[in-house]
């Protein structure tokens, strides 16, 4: 379930595409007669030069001559120095043809997603180049010292990679171990900083680039994130899993031949003086047998899945199925985990066991797979060099069924299956799937996140379906043809079990959802069927041949890894151009595109329900706030490439926004605000400081610093009131009363207790509490009065196991409450008088209506609720929007009715709200006065 993270437009001005960057101004390329220029976006350099054959230097290496092609044509390319700024990271040769990628550096460092592409043909000695495509960024200027250190940016990246899983809640996973040890979930994750980057927003932001590894203390999940720390502040500006999964996580889909492994290593092939492959059968989870590539070994008298004859005449790799039915899924992710050894049995024909668990289905499948890109493609495994291709199969989730697959950067990894789901190897196109990412990775490298990441995702399913379409002999003109994981359920119809379907006849850019990376990475799975659609309806209307060259040719070596939809197109039409298709072939590709919405500027089209107070924040994870007829918001500048600033405004949207925060190089994020005052949180490479300022106006006041870190700010009158971390993993609620200047945790900072989740109205504070009962830790509600300094604890119904979000109304404190932890993530609103009296669900916790409920905020006429609606199939109705309610709970109504995400709502007064919604593409901060009511 996602936890309300902000939509990020994370590398320019479209939220959700990484390298849709503000146009600089061009001067014209030059370029022969005939030659076709895509001007770059963001930047002076062609994204796409094709048509050209210009002489290049033939008895130069062929990264050389592309770099001295590119020198030689400054006017065109604006790459003063490919020398020093272009490094060569793989070049790719056959038939005569060369493809040269570059990374490009700014003053040594690597900028993200800065990939410039060369290729060239040679024949009878003489040498030309082709094309270029790609993106090299031009406005970089950014310093590349950096102001932070490794520890300090992996502590950040760390905190909040927990905050995000952890969202606004505070749950019995975040019972402290006594003594003042780590807490479970502080102990959870780790962090490993891999250096400096360069992120190319406008003149450029540098960042430390941090991967955060662990799991989900709430759901057991692997984490892999990566995360871009600010090198001069200290703050979190880029955050994206680095898990490639078959589906979203959290979702359900409709003796060996070398040495025990270290720790964290992969075994290597043994040495092997003679062929010692052998041929065997598997059974397949269907009860199908297949022919299986074996190795004997003689030691041990048993048979093994590791095969050396796909690769054997190379010398290089092996193929390898690994017995993981007794490992968890988070220590199979990003790492290799101990003890593990090969499929093996007694005879070289694997049985019951091998059917049962999808070892057999694994093996023979990446054999399957590696011939397809040998024979089609003349490539040499997933990396095109011979790399040995290791498929985990059968993990589990705490010793639960795990129902998921993905490529980690190493390896496969398949779930063990459930009662409804097969072991998840047990399916070709699963199988080619999650290789085909491994394939990406060596390639185009898209990046897993927004636009790209659904470019990474359409590619995969593209390629996985056309090999077991093609395998299974299934004609494209069946109506399941393009059908994902259909074979996957036990009992359920081929439509019914399908993950997605290539060849749906329906989905458009139209249906483009506008979510944050917190959601499935930024739509990968929502939108990638919008671009495999198009790739699909080519290879219907091409056939199978052509179509999976050109998609080949396009990743292989046009695409580059922040390209979106239409890089994609522009990629793909000229790949196909380059292959020699036909005038009529042509309009076949471009008719594809069109068909399904892919066309230059096709983010314009996107519209909304809602009043736009301000477009395009272009921040991250900063929150809103609003109250007393006013709003403030974190933004950036047009290119994003500056530290955040506060602004606000008035929620009628009537005059100009106000800049509230000083231009001190630190980012001003999480807002909150009366209506008289904005608060919010300051981060610096020092410490984390909560600063004040009057809405009309005047002095900067710091209220508070923190040296671990804060969340959840919210002011009312004179009180502030924050959620601090504390260095053992748990979080306390604290208060400022900034007339007396009297500064407070409402725990005592105690470090057997958590509170979180603070709200504020008047003189109280309301606030879940995490404490120790009788038997075991306990959850409850507490409120709190400044003025007398007496707390309550208000009752409950039941036994909580989680507490979200709580507000304090004139009359009343509401919450979220979870008492079930075996629901999925519902959760109920719930209610009293401030006095603790009149206990009321007035939306509950099961049943029809209930929610998926994570973020809630109140006036003192109505609660708004965050919540996806009871599916487990993400789709436009279950990504998170706004729920409203009377506080008696009579009616619930839709905010709005926008397409994409809706996050960070905050309560004004009476029935508005506003919050940060994604409909548009961007993160837009807006309003309604009302609700819609219901959306049909």
């Amino acid at each position: 379930m996602p936890r309300g993270a902000a939509l990020a437009a994370l590398l320019g001005s479209a939220a959700l595409v990484l390298g849709a960057l503000p146009a600089q101004a061009a001067a014209p390329a030059s370029a022969p007669p005939g030659a076709e220029v895509v001007p770059g976006d963001g930047t002076a350099t062609p994204a796409l030069v094709e048509a050209i054959a210009e002489p290049a230097d033939a008895t130069a290496k062929p990264a050389d001559a592309a770099r001295r092609h590119l020198a030689d044509r400054e006017a065109r390319y604006r790459i003063a120095d490919p020398g020093r700024d272009l490094a060569p990271v793989e070049t790719r040769t056959g038939g005569g043809a060369e493809t040269v990628r570059f990374q490009q550096k700014h003053h040594g460092v690597p900028v993200l997603g800065g990939q410039y592409v060369v290729r060239m043909e040679k024949k009878a000695g003489k040498r030309v180049v082709t094309g270029t495509s790609g993106k090299y960024f031009t406005g970089l200027t950014a310093s590349t010292e950096a102001g932070i250190d490794a520890p300090l940016a992996v502590r950040r990246a760390v905190a909040v990679t927990a905050s995000r899983l952890r969202g606004a809640t505070l749950t019995k996973a975040d019972a402290v171990r006594t003594r003042g040890k780590k807490s479970a979930r502080a102990a959870a994750l780790t962090g490993t900083d891999h250096g400096l980057v360069v992120i190319p927003r406008g003149t450029g932001v540098l960042a430390r680039h941090v991967t955060v590894r662990g799991a989900d203390p709430a759901t057991g999940e692997p984490v892999l994130q990566e995360v871009y720390v600010d090198a001069a502040a200290g703050f979190p500006v880029l955050q994206y899993s680095g898990i490639k999964t078959l589906t979203a996580q959290g979702t359900t889909p409709a003796g060996t031949p070398a040495k025990a492994a270290a720790a964290g290593t992969a075994p290597a092939a043994a040495p092997a003086d003679d062929f010692p492959g052998v041929k065997g059968t598997g059974l397949r989870v269907d009860g199908s047998q297949v022919p299986l590539d074996l190795y004997y070994d003689r030691s041990a008298d048993r048979y093994l899945m590791t095969d050396y004859a796909h690769q054997w005449d190379s010398g290089k790799g092996m193929i390898s199925t690994w017995d993981a039915r007794d490992v968890d899924v988070t220590a199979a992710s990003g790492r290799w985990p101990d003890g593990i050894s090969v499929f093996s049995h007694p005879t070289s024909d694997f049985g019951k066991a091998a059917a049962q668990s999808g070892a057999a289905d694994a093996h023979w499948a990446a054999g399957q797979v590696y011939d397809y890109y040998k024979q089609k493609h003349g490539r040499s495994s997933l990396d095109g060099r011979g790399m040995n291709i290791d498929s985990l199969v059968g993990v589990t989730l705490y010793g639960q069924p795990y129902v998921n697959a993905f490529w980690d950067g190493r390896k496969m990894v398949y779930g063990s299956g459930d009662s409804e789901y097969k072991p998840l190897s047990a399916d070709l196109d699963v199988v080619g799937h999650e290789m085909t990412h491994g394939v990406v990775e060596s390639t185009a490298n898209l990046v897993y996140a927004g636009q790209s990441g659904a470019l990474n995702e359409a590619v995969a399913d593209y390629f996985g379906n056309a090999i077991d379409v093609d395998a299974s002999g299934t004609s494209m003109d069946d109506p399941d043809a393009g059908l994902i994981g259909e074979d996957l359920c036990r009992t359920a119809a081929p439509r019914d079990c399908a993950l997605r379907d290539l060849n749906d006849g329906a989905t458009t850019s139209k249906n483009f959802l506008g979510v944050a990376f917190s959601t499935d990475n930024g739509g990968v799975h929502l939108n990638s069927t919008i671009y495999s659609g198009a790739l699909w309806d080519i290879r219907e209307d091409l056939g199978a041949d052509l179509a999976d060259k050109i998609a080949y040719r396009a990743l292989e070596a046009y695409l580059t890894p922040l390209d979106g939809f239409t890089e994609g197109r522009n990629a793909t039409i000229a790949a196909a151009r380059e292959l020699g298709v036909t005038a009529k072939q042509l309009k076949v590709v471009k008719r594809a595109f069109d068909a399904h919405g892919i066309v230059p500027g096709w983010e314009k089209a996107l519209g909304a329900d809602s009043d736009k107070l301000l477009g395009k924040l272009n921040t991250s994870g900063t929150g809103t706030g609003a109250g007393g007829g006013w709003w403030a918001a974190s933004t950036s500048n047009d290119d994003g490439s500056e530290p955040y600033s506060v602004r606000a405004g008035r929620t009628d949207g009537k005059g100009a926004p106000k800049v509230i925060s000083p231009n001190d190089g630190r980012y001003h994020v999480y807002p909150a605000t009366d209506g008289k005052t904005v608060v919010w949180a300051a981060f610096g490479s020092t410490s984390v400081d909560i600063l004040s300022r009057p809405v009309a106006g005047g002095p900067i006041r710091t209220v508070w610093s923190s040296y671990t870190g804060v969340e959840g700010l919210r002011v009312d009158g004179d009180l502030v009131v924050f959620t601090e971390y504390d260095p053992f993993g748990s979080q306390h609620v604290g208060y400022v009363n900034t007339r007396t200047g009297k500064q407070e945790y409402v725990d005592g900072g105690r470090y057997h207790l958590s509170t979180a989740v603070g709200s504020v109205k008047g003189t109280t504070i309301a606030y879940g509490k995490l404490y120790p009962g009788e038997t075991e830790y306990e959850l409850g509600v507490e409120v709190f009065d400044t003025t007398t300094g007496k707390t309550r604890l208000l009752p409950q119904s039941g036994n909580p196991q989680a507490l979200g979000q709580t507000a304090v109304t004139k009359d009343s404190v509401v919450w979220l409450v979870d008492e079930n932890a075996e629901d999925g993530g519902r959760m109920a609103v719930r209610r009293t008088n401030r006095d603790g009296t009149g206990l009321k669900d007035i939306s509950p916790e099961s049943g029809d209506g209930a929610l998926f409920a994570y973020g809630l905020t109140a006036s003192d006429e109505a609660v708004t609720v965050t919540a996806q609606a009871p599916d487990t199939v993400y789709r436009n109705e279950t990504l998170p929007k706004l729920w409203q309610l009377p506080l008696d709970g009579s009616r619930v109504q839709r905010v709005s009715c926008n397409r994409g995400e809706q996050s960070y709502a905050a309560a004004d007064g009476g029935k508005r709200v506003v919050w940060i919604d994604g409909t548009t593409g961007s993160t837009d901060l807006v309003t309604r006065e009302r609700p819609a009511g219901n959306c049909g």
